[in-house]
């Protein structure tokens, strides 16, 4: 019986450790592309922004928005370094980076793709 309790504090201490490992207190990780270091969400998909936001203002909504999906945060999400929280028009959270808002891009199939950057001279990848 006591093994099993060691075995089951030792397994305790072992998922959290991960927990605290896993989280490196951005929403959003640096990863390389064929575009060079850009910003991807945790999956590893390419994050974009759109020169028609203001800082701290996303002008995406809509149609808009389900072609790129915003970076969403959570309601209770707090800003941290440049990193900042953005209420959209419907009153959901999004993410920004340096104040602009970050999206993803629906066409964009897996980790590293970067279609969106161009598109429509008003995309671009978000760098780090």
């Amino acid at each position: 019986m006591t093994r099993l309790k060691i075995l089951a504090a030792a397994g305790t201490v072992l998922l959290a450790a991960c927990a605290v490992s896993a989280d490196t207190g951005t929403p959003a990780k640096v990863v390389d592309t064929a575009h060079g270091k850009v910003l991807a969400d945790a999956r590893g998909m390419t994050l974009y922004t759109f020169d028609r936001d203001a800082p701290g203002k996303s002008n995406c909504n809509g149609p808009c928005a389900q072609n790129w999906p915003p970076l969403m945060a959570a309601a209770d999400a707090n800003p941290t370094g440049d990193w900042t929280v953005v209420t959209r028009d419907d009153g959901s959270k999004m993410w920004a980076y340096k104040g602009k808002p970050l999206y993803l891009w629906v066409k964009d199939q897996k980790p590293g793709d970067t279609t969106g950057d161009g598109v429509n001279n008003v995309w671009h990848v978000a760098r780090p």
